[in-house]
C-alpha cells in the first residue's frame, strides 16, 4: 500500500510539473517530509535525482526543438555547479544526518518555498511579462546579461539553495531569469530553466548519492508515477487556467514553507 502512496505523490507531482513547469522540487520535497515522515537530508537528496530525471526529457524535447540559448546555460551553470559542489563538500565535512545540518536543511528549505511561492504568484498575477519573440539579429543581446557577473552570482545563490533544499531551479530560477535576460522571450526563458537545471540537479543528486543521502528504492517509485503524471499534466494544460493553478500552488507552498520554519 505505502508503494502505491509513492507511484500516487510521484503523479501527483507530475501532473502540476507539466501543468505549470513547476512544483518538482517544491512539491516533492515537503510532500516526502509530512506525508511519508523522510528524514529531510534523505527527502532533498532523492528529490535532487528525481529533478534530473523528469527534467531531462523536457530537456531533450526543447534541444531538438532549438528553443533552449546555451550561453544563458552556461553564464548560470558557471555559479550554480560550484557553488553546489562547495555546499556538498560542507555536507560532507559536517554530516548530512547531523542534526544542525538537518535543522539548517528545514529552515533553508522553508524559506526556499516561501520564496517559490511569492515568484509563482508574482507569475500568476502579472501573467507573461516576458516578451513572447525577439526581433532577427538580436538573438545574440537577448541573451546578454544586464552585466556578466550576475549570472555568476544568481547562479551561485540558486545552486547553494538547490543543493541544501532541492528547490529553486523552478519559480525563482525562471523569476531570476526575467531579471537577468529582459529582452529573452518567455518560451526561451523556461527552455533555459529547465536545461540548467538538468546538471545541476545531477551534480547535487550524485554528491548526496555519495553521501548516502538518496533512497534508490523510493525513487525509482516516484518516477514511475511522475512520468506519465507530466504527460497527462501537459495535455491537460490548454484546458485548465494556468493562474488558477499557480495561485493555489503559491498557497501550498507557502503553506508549506511556514511549516517547515516552525519545526
Amino acid at each position: 500500500m505505502h508503494d502505491l502512496a509513492f507511484v500516487f505523490a510521484g503523479f501527483f507531482v507530475g501532473i502540476v510539473v507539466g501543468l505549470t513547469g513547476v512544483g518538482g522540487g517544491s512539491l516533492m520535497t515537503p510532500i516526502l517530509i509530512f506525508f511519508f515522515g523522510v528524514k529531510p537530508y534523505m527527502a532533498v537528496g532523492t528529490d535532487l535525482l528525481f529533478a534530473a530525471f523528469t527534467k531531462m526529457g523536457g530537456t531533450l524535447k526543447l534541444a531538438r526543438a532549438k528553443v533552449i540559448d546555451w550561453r544563458v546555460v552556461f553564464h548560470l551553470s558557471a555559479g550554480s555547479i560550484p557553488a553546489a559542489l562547495t555546499t556538498l563538500f560542507l555536507l560532507n565535512h559536517f554530516g548530512a544526518a547531523d542534526p544542525k545540518v538537518q535543522s539548517l536543511m528545514t529552515s533553508t528549505l522553508g524559506v526556499a518555498l516561501l520564496l517559490t511561492a511569492a515568484a509563482t504568484l508574482y507569475k500568476a498575477l502579472r501573467g507573461k511579462t516576458a516578451p513572447t519573440s525577439v526581433a532577427r539579429g538580436q538573438e545574440s543581446q537577448a541573451a546578454t546579461p544586464r552585466h556578466w557577473s550576475l549570472p555568476l552570482l544568481f547562479g551561485g545563490v540558486i545552486g547553494t539553495l538547490v543543493t541544501l533544499t532541492s528547490v529553486g531551479a523552478g519559480a525563482i530560477g525562471v523569476t531570476v531569469l526575467m531579471i537577468l535576460y529582459p529582452m529573452l522571450p518567455l518560451p526561451r526563458i523556461v527552455a533555459a530553466d529547465i536545461a540548467y537545471a538538468v546538471p545541476l540537479t545531477l551534480v547535487a543528486g550524485l554528491g548526496h548519492a555519495s553521501l548516502g543521502s538518496v533512497d534508490w528504492p523510493l525513487l525509482a517509485k516516484l518516477l514511475a508515477g511522475s512520468l506519465p503524471g507530466i504527460w497527462v499534466g501537459s495535455h491537460l494544460m490548454s484546458r485548465i487556467p494556468e493562474r488558477v493553478i499557480r495561485s493555489l500552488l503559491s498557497v501550498l507552498l507557502a503553506y508549506a514553507g511556514l511549516k517547515l520554519i516552525a519545526l
